[in-house]
């Protein structure tokens, strides 16, 4: 579903970025006291060198606070300043509250409110939307989104966990999303999908309230499962078909977009991207080789990264784009 433009309506604008990853490297040659692996086999099939995981005690919620803390300096604005929190991640502190209204507590708010969502790979994205649509309509001036994660304390280390448990990582980051009148600045267009037909393609099946049957903590029904290559085999047909509709939508040509960011999953999902509308790897932003796949948090730590190095201007074309479990995927096309 696209974002549709309304003449007279303020837009959204990301004015402030922030990122956290925490300080423990976890490189490949590490994981071999678990898993049958090594540094050539991981990075030949992923792009992945490292990975930074968290040291007990630690929680989403911090994590994501951390992040937002730099995104709101960055913005020139205090925690007070906030209208929304959206809150997009896949390992959430507890089941339910969801993190979103821990991160209002660290941040000393009062009544904020705080929305989570769940859209996995693809959280930040869906974020970028709603607050989008939040800000278009006049409700909000100023939202908060953050994506953060902390998956390393349930990956399985058994064996058979090698498939998801070389591939992801844990960190944070965050965006201060104001409206602006700005002509020609800010977010131009989302668009959102899902196919519920793949959702145990890649999934965490426990705990559920669709049975009252429980596995045991540390069972494989409470860790992760999926299915690689099909997830693979998707992931490179939906996100090509995201950016090229972002592209369509803004009548833009593939190498008229001064920067792509895509959701980090695998360095040879973003290749096929590349090589499918003829763009050189120089054009997208990817930061995998030092963090793995970090879900929900890998483009807004993408975009901080990039906008802290110089590689995002004013007046920049910047496409952005995920795909994940869900199956859900979506783009944006942002002026900057």
């Amino acid at each position: 579903m696209e974002a549709f433009v309304l003449l007279g309506m303020p837009r959204a604008c990301i004015t402030g970025l922030g990122r956290y990853v925490p300080p423990k490297v976890v490189k490949n040659d590490d994981l071999r006291q678990w898993f049958d692996t090594s540094d050539e086999w991981i990075y030949t099939r992923s792009g992945i060198r490292e990975r930074r995981w968290v040291e007990e005690p630690a929680s989403t919620a911090e994590l994501g606070y951390y992040a937002a803390r730099e995104a709101l300096a960055r913005a020139g604005k205090s925690p007070q300043d906030i209208d929304l929190i959206i809150f997009a991640t896949l390992s959430p502190d507890m089941y339910f509250p969801g993190s979103g209204v821990l991160l209002q507590h660290k941040l000393g708010l009062e009544t904020t409110p705080a929305l989570d969502i769940r859209q996995q790979c693809s959280g930040f994205v869906y974020g970028l939307s709603i607050a989008d649509q939040y800000i278009r309509t006049g409700m909000y001036k100023t939202i908060l989104l953050v994506g953060a994660e902390i998956q390393s304390t349930w990956i399985d280390y058994h064996p058979e966990g090698r498939t998801v448990g070389v591939l992801f990582g844990d960190g944070a980051g965050a965006a201060v999303i104001e409206a602006t009148e700005e002509p020609g600045r800010g977010i131009l267009s989302t668009h959102l999908y899902s196919q519920g037909a793949y959702a145990m393609e890649l999934c965490v099946a426990e705990p559920s309230s669709a049975t009252r049957r429980h596995e045991l903590p540390g069972s494989y029904g409470m860790r992760p499962y999926m299915n690689g290559k099909e997830v693979f085999r998707h992931a490179v047909q939906r996100m090509g078909e995201a950016v090229q509709v972002a592209l369509a939508t803004q009548g833009w040509q593939p190498e008229e977009v001064d920067l792509y960011v895509l959701h980090q999953a695998n360095i040879r999902i973003v290749q096929a991207v590349a090589e499918f509308f003829s763009l050189p790897m120089e054009k997208f932003y990817n930061n995998i080789h030092k963090y793995g796949n970090t879900t929900a948090a890998s483009i807004p730590i993408c975009l901080a990264e990039a906008w802290a190095e110089g590689r995002l201007k004013k007046g920049d074309k910047v496409i952005v784009a995920a795909f994940g479990s869900g199956f859900t995927w979506g783009s944006a096309a942002l002026v900057w």
